[in-house]
């Protein structure tokens, strides 16, 4: 729950302790308590809020993806931006994201469950914007703080020395890229919804480009095949 520390550790809660203990998350949090007293439905469940940064420490991000809130369906949203637990039907911007993995990477077939978990465990720092949702209610919890959060951490990855990859898709994630600078690589394409697939992001190849810059810099590729079953 926002207000305290738990899901983060390391170097995400001594380098974000400030904010997580700041005014304007102690008001998140109690937004968030009301909304369950009255009955809300909230997702991601509360300890899947911080996920992303539990499975992807600070020392270890390569890569970040930026969503914009988590999915507002059962069972959907698990702390992951795009990624839903193995066993959900694929949504349909996830579809085309595995699409175009799938081309880039030139694979042959590509059978994965909509968990990009093994992503994460990489070092791709899987964040949405706005950590919270109210159930069937898409962007109801924008505006409340976490976009300030959010904006911190991504200013705290900017100020890595390391290289890192930044994947903004769409122009929400995109108004982000002003708070990005070098050595990192920004790469922008649409967003992967079936309503703006077609206009860019189908034929981007961010993957393999990633994992180009990723060469150049000295560093470790993503095994992008990695959430794929045989």
């Amino acid at each position: 729950m926002p207000g305290s520390s738990a899901g983060l550790q390391g170097q995400w809660l001594q380098a974000l302790a400030a904010q997580i203990d700041s005014a304007y998350m102690r008001t998140l949090a109690d937004f968030l308590r009301q909304e369950k007293r009255a009955g809300k439905v909230i997702y991601p469940p509360s300890k899947q809020i911080f996920r992303a940064m539990h499975l992807t420490p600070l020392e270890s991000v390569r890569c970040v993806i930026l969503g914009q809130d988590p999915y507002h369906g059962p069972g959907q949203a698990e702390g992951l931006c795009f990624s839903v637990p193995a066993g959900v039907a694929i949504p349909p911007s996830l579809r085309n994201i595995l699409l175009e993995l799938q081309t880039d990477l030139r694979l042959p077939s590509l059978q994965a469950s909509g968990s990009l978990e093994a992503w994460a465990r990489q070092g791709v720092l899987l964040l949405n914007s706005v950590l919270t949702v109210e159930s069937g209610q898409a962007a109801s919890h924008q505006g409340r703080g976490w976009e300030q959060f959010t904006d911190a951490v991504l200013a705290l990855l900017n100020q890595q020395q390391r290289p890192i990859v930044f994947m903004l898709w769409g122009r929400y994630a995109q108004q982000k890229a002003t708070c990005i600078t070098a050595p990192h690589k920004i790469l922008q394409a649409p967003h992967p919804s079936p309503l703006s697939a077609h206009r860019g992001f189908l034929g981007c190849r961010h993957f393999s480009q990633c994992n180009g810059f990723l060469r150049q810099q000295g560093l470790p590729e993503i095994d992008w095949q990695a959430i794929a079953h045989s």
